[in-house]
Order: structure tokens, then C-alpha cells, then sequence
């Protein structure tokens, strides 16, 4: 009898031992998209309520200048009628000789009431431009009348005078020359009526500029 007992005892405890160290039931798997729902839940609840509106920066817009009547390039600017425009007359004789910083000439016309010539020269120290003024004079057109009136024209030592010429359709003009840095300039121009030179020069001077190396 004790024997009995004592071998349902030993079987029970071993059935208690087995069961004791039989596997856990597996969890469930959480479900990816719910996962991600619950991360894009909690992104959003993070986010402030307002956000501030950021002004715009603030750049500078460009000043319109027109460029109708200027002529820009070679390191100066000229003015001259709207209705005209200054072409490299030295590019235009040979475009292996343009015309440059150092030296060069323009022309401009509208035939027959108009002819105007600009050339200059770099000669740095120069403070008498008459030099390049005789230059532009041709001596078998052009004769200066009058004498030369020298003044200084917003810094630069300007020289202008009168001229008339043996061509029929523009008899009348003015010639001038001035200093600009270490540039001397020279201009002319032809016109049917002597009182049109004056205003012409006055225009053409009045938006003159040169970068002063």
C-alpha cells in the first residue's frame, strides 16, 4: 500500500514538473499599419497649433535708367539724339582694329541733317585736349570759326568752338575736346543750322561719364 502511494506521488509530481516547463502560448504580431498609424498620430500631436507667417525677404529692385540717347561702352558713356546711334567707325575700316580703351572713333548720322564724330585717346598727365581737337578737324572740310571757349565742365577741362564746312546739306557744326582721366576725348559734329550744334554738345556732355583709371 505504501508502495502504491508512494508511486502515484512520484507520477503526480512529474506531471507537475512537465507542466511547469511546457511552452508559453505565442503573443499576437502587431500589425505594421497600425503601428504606422499610431507614428503618424502621435507626429501630428507633436506639431504647434499656429506656426508663425515668416515675411518675405525683402531685395532690392533695380532703378529703370533708360538707355535711349546714351552711348555705353569703352569704359565711358555719351549722349547723343534718340533718334541716332554711334557705331565703331575704326571696326568698321578694319575689324582687326577695333576700337578699345586707349583709343578709338565713333560716328553717328542721319543724313542730311546730322553727322556727329567722337574719337579719343589715352595720354595720361594731359591737361590741354586742343591736341586731339586739331586732330578731328579735317582741312579740307572743315573751318573753325570764332575762338575757342574754355571752361570746366563738371571736373573735366572742356575746350568748344564753332566751325563751318564745305558740305552743302550740314554747312554749320562745333567741335569741343575735354579730359577725363587719363583720356582726352574729342567730338564734332555737322548740323543745317549753326544755332542746332550748341544744344547738341550741351546734350551729349551732359550725360558723358568715364571711368577715371
Amino acid at each position: 500500500m505504501k508502495k502504491q502511494t508512494l508511486l502515484n506521488l512520484t507520477i503526480s509530481l512529474i506531471l507537475f514538473l512537465f507542466a511547469g516547463c511546457s511552452p508559453k502560448k505565442n503573443l499576437p504580431t502587431p500589425n505594421p499599419n497600425d503601428l504606422i498609424r499610431q507614428s503618424v498620430a502621435a507626429t501630428i500631436a507633436a506639431l504647434p497649433t499656429a506656426v508663425p507667417n515668416i515675411p518675405p525677404t525683402a531685395y532690392p529692385s533695380p532703378t529703370p535708367i533708360s538707355l535711349a540717347g546714351v552711348f555705353c561702352e569703352y569704359q565711358f558713356c555719351i549722349g547723343h539724339p534718340a533718334n541716332m546711334a554711334f557705331y565703331d567707325h575704326m571696326a568698321a575700316l578694319s575689324q582687326l582694329s577695333p576700337s578699345a580703351y586707349n583709343n578709338g572713333f565713333l560716328a553717328a548720322y542721319q543724313i542730311p541733317s546730322v553727322v556727329i564724330n567722337l574719337i579719343w585717346l589715352q595720354a595720361p598727365g594731359t591737361s590741354d585736349p586742343q591736341f586731339l581737337l586739331d586732330t578731328l578737324l579735317d582741312d579740307q572740310v572743315d573751318t573753325r570759326t570764332g575762338t575757342l571757349e574754355v571752361k570746366l565742365v563738371r571736373g573735366m577741362n572742356v575746350m568748344y568752338g564753332p566751325i563751318t564746312t564745305t558740305i552743302s546739306e550740314v554747312p554749320f557744326g562745333s567741335i569741343a575736346a575735354w579730359t577725363c582721366g587719363d583720356r582726352v576725348f574729342a567730338w564734332k559734329v555737322y548740323t543745317p543750322q549753326a544755332e542746332t550744334a550748341g544744344p547738341l554738345f550741351d546734350e551729349a556732355l551732359a550725360r558723358f561719364t568715364c571711368n577715371q583709371n
